[in-house]
């Protein structure tokens, strides 16, 4: 009996803790989420899953927990902690991307660029709630919906809130279908909302192909921190374009994206370990990311509708939702919260132009804040 006793309480039941309950049931909410409601599935069942695994409580002398040198789950937690998960996301990112859009409505990209206000008014936002520095830029890049760029500055920021901030930005890019609509409707009318837009002119093959070179160099020279993300995804973006390594970029954007998307969504999951991640900072930084992800949203919206007021060919207004970095959710949400006022209303391909153009301009926001910070 007493080796039972000493059994049990070497195990998950004698370290188990409030906070490991519910951290599993968190665990288990995204996964409802992810299969019954489809919310974001591919990232959602790793994260999720990799929760439940990192709640289970352990003996420290196990040394089988991701904070435990040496530990498997801590050598894979590693892409995330360094940094090197994200850039790898970027080129299968950039492999999968049809940029036309964008380069056949430059303008559009206004839309992209409004969005990132979210980030630096959650920055601010950071600051008065206590955070330093550092702290606050990592906090505030959750502004762009964009997961991979939130991991990789905040592991160059503020490595001891990373888990927090994966979780909060991967979060909210799963609920897009749910917080964007709302927002949408709020700062439209119904007029704004039936506004059809011209089709986009087609775009060259060599136009497509030099832009990711010039695009690369333009965007490095104003943030070189930026180098690993950009580099990386226009990189995976002229290996489709280029029309001579569709074998690679086939491997970049189906097979090796979704090797990496298992590593980083399970391992993040794996990181909210009840002891390091329930924490009153958590909390803020969820509050914050949310509040963020609302900005960019509105910012996006009300900045199209300021152009609509000097253009003469008109905007839909809901499309510029769609300047957040959660490519291609936030564009699809725009086709649906369209295609309810009028069904015959296509505005995905419109809403695709903000919504890379959103990609690369979280990414030149965190190189920015990087280069100045760092």
């Amino acid at each position: 009996m007493q080796i039972f006793l000493d059994f049990l309480g070497a195990g998950a039941f004698g370290h188990f803790t409030w906070g490991n309950g519910i951290m599993l049931a968190v665990g288990c909410l995204f996964l409802w989420l992810a299969i019954k409601k489809d919310y974001e599935p591919l990232l959602l069942v790793p994260i999720g899953f990799g929760m439940l695994v990192g709640n289970v409580p352990v003996a420290a002398e196990m040394n089988i927990g991701v904070y435990e040198s040496g530990s498997v789950l801590s050598i894979l937690y590693q892409g995330v902690a360094q940094g090197w998960y994200p850039p790898l996301i970027f080129l299968g990112i950039g492999a999968m991307t049809d940029f036309s859009c964008m380069l056949a409505s430059p303008r559009l990209i206004l839309l992209g660029a409004a969005a990132q206000s979210g980030i630096f008014l959650t920055f601010l936002g950071a600051i008065s709630l206590g955070f330093n520095l550092n702290e606050a830029a990592a906090i505030g890049i959750i502004g762009g919906a964009d997961g991979p760029t939130a991991i990789f500055l905040s592991s160059r920021l503020a490595p001891h809130y990373i888990g927090a901030i994966a979780i909060a930005a991967y979060s909210y890019m799963a609920l897009v279908p749910v917080i964007q609509p709302p927002i949408i409707k709020l700062l439209t009318t119904q007029r704004e909302r039936l506004i059809r837009m011209k089709p986009s002119p087609p775009t060259s093959a060599r136009l497509r192909i030099l832009f990711p070179i010039i695009g690369f160099l333009l965007t490095t020279m104003i943030a070189p921190g930026a180098i690993p993300l950009i580099g990386l995804m226009f990189f995976g973006n002229l290996l489709k374009e280029s029309g001579v390594t569709e074998r690679l970029a086939k491997t970049a954007r189906t097979a090796f994206i979704d090797i990496v998307t298992i590593l980083l969504g399970f391992t993040v999951g794996t990181s909210t370990d009840a002891g390091h991640f329930l924490t009153p900072e958590s909390i803020k930084i969820f509050s914050l990311g949310a509040a963020s992800f609302c900005v960019a949203t509105a910012s996006g919206v009300l900045a199209a509708k300021l152009m609509n007021v000097f253009s003469k060919n008109k905007i839909n207004p809901i499309i510029g939702a769609a300047g957040v970095s959660a490519v291609p959710d936030s564009a699809r949400v725009c086709q649906m919260v369209g295609a309810k006022e009028d069904p015959q209303n296509f505005l995905i391909m419109h809403a695709m132009a903000p919504n890379v153009a959103g990609v690369i301009g979280s990414a030149v926001a965190a190189g920015v804040l990087l280069a100045t910070l760092h």
